[in-house]
């Protein structure tokens, strides 16, 4: 008898995955296995199948488009996540909300911990909960540690939009969804987005909704 595939090794379903070509699939709330805490990496990919893998997420996270993508929402369980942002946003986005590129990163093994008490809440939204936003309150300020693809520490802070990307990604990596953060009674479709709260701030939002903010 076959073996379930979430049992398959992890080289394995990472072949299986690479070999139908383009950008992966995105797995959407539900499957199990965005409900998981990840393997940490330690070799369970040869760097050549570790290479494929990461242009393989960014590529994904290109076409979503988004700005990070987490091993698990391809379907695998490893501690690996890729960020990027190009932030093209206009000027009154970027001040209220921290929002500044970010180049292409690799993340291994990550971990945050908060910098200073500071909290701001925004709206997120996640390629695997699509046509969905909800307000979320984190850290302002982080410190990430762990490596890069090449194996080489990380040891930075993040602050801002870039902050709340590092700690979106990480938390996947713990079987977290931004939901299980979220002030629910903010959830709006991707369509009351657009029509309500298009703002660079949630106030107008957590004031009609009854919600309230850090």
């Amino acid at each position: 008898m076959a073996l379930p595939s979430d049992r398959v090794p992890l080289a394995e379903r990472v072949e299986e995955l690479l070999a139908v070509g383009g950008p992966l699939p995105i797995v959407s709330a539900g499957d199990p296995v965005l409900r998981r805490e990840t393997e940490p990496f330690d070799g369970q990919l040869e760097p050549a199948l570790l290479a494929r893998f990461v242009e393989a997420l960014r590529l994904t996270m290109h076409e979503a488009p988004g700005v990070g993508v987490a091993a698990p929402q391809v379907g695998v369980g490893l501690r690996i996540a890729v960020i990027e942002d190009p932030a093209p946003v206009p000027d009154e986005v970027r001040v209220a909300r921290g929002r500044v590129p970010q180049p292409f990163r690799v993340l291994v093994n990550p971990s945050y911990a908060p910098v200073g008490e500071a909290r701001a809440a925004f709206f997120e939204g996640c390629l695997s909960v699509p046509g969905w936003q909800a307000v979320v309150a984190r850290h302002t300020s982080v410190r990430l540690t762990g490596q890069d693809e090449h194996g080489r520490a990380v040891d930075e802070v993040f602050t801002g939009w870039p902050a709340r990307i590092v700690q979106h990604e990480t938390d996947h990596l713990d079987g977290l969804l931004y939901l299980d953060r979220a002030e629910l009674r903010s959830l709006s479709s991707n369509e009351a987005m657009a029509e309500r709260w298009a703002q660079p701030t949630p106030e107008a939002a957590s004031a009609a909704l009854g919600f309230e903010l850090p």
